[in-house]
């Protein structure tokens, strides 16, 4: 990968690409929960690329604050402005890929919507593109002029570096800032690597620069990270979760990918809650196979249900069932599940006859049934390739 610093001279804009009257640059936002800050970005994005053929897409993840009736309001005054708003699905990569892919324009923006980026930027990145040859253009808090004060504390300043240190140690990409929610790229570049995409967590950038079969050129901006002004921080503790579990994938090349090594992580709890229930139930029932088999099948009940709404809730969080949903996948996944459970029954017993050995028994019978409840709960319970 190469990558250059922009000196942050002033540029000229040029005629682009673009047929006449069609956007020549696209600027998706994903939102949730940003009604009060989507007036003013629009109004932002309008005074810093006055002169520039322009649409921006509002990509929604259904908010319950009204954030996609707002910006439909804004787009019955404005053809410019977008809404596209997204049932039963959540994450802000997913929401970028699907920005992305809804647009014809030859070049696209990303951008938060919590106005932290500075959009003033847009022109001067576009310009680049427009008479260079890079690939990307990323606007990074640590290079230059660039500052990060918008960050709430240092706790989460010292995070975020922490977070690009381990990106470039981890995916090799050698930029400042890897972990910018705040870049441009070419369509050809969006189109080579959408089939590659994982769209896992909110670092969309990390996976566009991993998921390319060539070298991307890069070219970097410096930027002040600004203070959220309404709204809430999105950031919590599964999204370092996600995190981890993308630069996972991508370090494994995609062999591994990120539903299944958080199945695994699932699983491996669900493997401790066996155990537990296990050893507490054998205390109940007498000693021997009979009473063996009656109490790993209880245990493998209790384990199951731990690891529906666990898997609810992390691994298929982009797609987590609520209310009466939520009632259909647990019955669905305890049925789905007892083939899985079978396995892991039958696994169990044959090796705890074998060896009189609880705790290896439950291991192999409970690591066995997992590998089976993968495949098929992805696809009958959350409806979703494995």
């Amino acid at each position: 990968m190469t990558v250059a610093q922009h000196d942050d001279s002033a540029l000229e804009l040029s005629g682009g690409t673009a047929s006449p009257g069609a956007p020549e640059l696209c600027v998706v936002v994903p939102t949730f929960n940003e009604r009060d800050n989507v007036p003013v970005l629009a109004a932002r994005l309008a005074s810093a690329l006055d002169g520039i053929a322009w649409e921006a897409v509002f990509v929604d993840d259904n908010s319950p604050d009204g954030t996609a009736e707002v910006v439909r309001s804004l787009a019955r005054g404005d053809p410019r402005i977008r809404c596209l708003r997204r049932i039963d699905r959540r994450g802000l990569s997913s929401a970028c890929i699907e920005g992305i892919l809804s647009t014809s324009a030859p070049f696209i923006a990303v951008i938060d919507g919590d106005l932290q980026h500075d959009e003033a930027l847009l022109p001067r990145m576009l310009r680049q593109l427009q008479i260079g040859t890079e690939d990307l253009a990323i606007a990074s808090r640590y290079i230059g002029a660039g500052r990060a004060d918008g960050l709430s504390s240092q706790g989460r300043k010292r995070l975020s570096r922490a977070g690009a240190r381990l990106a470039r140690l981890v995916t090799g990409v050698e930029i400042s800032d890897p972990v910018s929610g705040f870049f441009m790229l070419r369509r050809e570049v969006a189109d080579l690597v959408a089939p590659r995409l994982s769209g896992v967590g909110t670092k969309i950038l990390i996976d566009i620069l991993t998921a390319s079969p060539r070298t991307l050129s890069v070219i970097e901006f410096p930027y002040q990270f600004s203070t959220r002004q309404a709204g809430e921080s999105k950031l919590d503790a599964m999204v370092a979760l996600e995190y981890a579990i993308l630069l996972a994938e991508k370090r494994s090349g995609r062999y591994l990918s990120s539903r299944l090594l958080l199945f695994g992580l699932v699983g491996a709890s669900g493997v401790l809650v066996n155990l537990v229930a296990l050893r507490l139930l054998l205390g109940v029932f007498d000693v021997g196979t009979g009473g063996f088999v009656r109490a790993e099948s209880i245990a493998t009940a209790i384990a199951m249900v731990s690891n529906f709404f666990l898997n609810n809730m992390l691994t298929y969080r982009d797609c987590r069932l609520v209310g009466w949903q939520a009632v259909r996948g647990l019955v669905s996944f305890m049925v789905v599940c007892g083939l899985g459970a079978l396995v892991n029954v039958a696994i169990a017993r044959d090796v705890y006859a074998e060896t009189g050995l609880w705790l290896l028994a439950g291991i192999a019978g409970a690591v066995a049934g997992a590998l089976v409840n993968y495949s098929l709960t992805s696809v009958f319970t959350w409806r979703r390739r494995p």
